[in-house]
């Protein structure tokens, strides 16, 4: 199955990939860093900030490592929707996270490699359905959101 995560809220689309994906599917995310984040944009940079300033003094290669590729954030975005830790239902968890791949973009070749019928006309198509209830007025990208994380696109 194909999501276009294109003007989606993160946290609904998340849920949608993880249910999909706990039940056998296997799910590829495209448009990662066109997906939405609800909130105000002052908020979402508090906390911005609030993750930044968590470290581990100790020993920082043990530290909490924060996503800051958009792909690589939408895909822990995900694995916190499911149950990847707990003692009797992690390996279930463990093997849906397996079947869930996250691209920025639309890369045609590397799609085709997890899905034959896949053709760039039928995007829109494939995208499914709409998960927002209303239209936002407040929310950041999260492109946006992992730039003020620290994240520099490479050229």
């Amino acid at each position: 199955m194909i999501v276009n995560a294109e003007g989606q809220i993160l946290g609904r689309m998340a849920s949608f990939v993880a249910k999909r994906a706990l039940r056998g599917d296997r799910v590829v995310v495209v448009n990662a860093e066109k997906a939405l984040i609800s909130g105000t944009k002052t908020g979402i940079q508090t906390e911005v900030s609030l993750r930044l300033g968590i470290r581990n003094w100790g020993n920082p290669k043990k530290g909490p490592f924060m996503m800051k590729q958009p792909d690589n954030f939408v895909r822990s975005v995900i694995r916190g929707m499911l149950p990847y830790n707990k003692n009797r239902y992690g390996p279930r968890g463990r093997a849906a996270f397996k079947e869930v791949i996250v691209f920025m973009g639309v890369p045609q070749k590397e799609i085709e490699k997890f899905d034959k019928s896949f053709n760039q006309a039928n995007i829109d198509e494939i995208s499914g359905k709409n998960l927002q209830k209303k239209p936002l007025r407040k929310y950041v990208y999260v492109s946006e959101f992992c730039k003020k994380m620290g994240y520099t696109e490479k050229k």
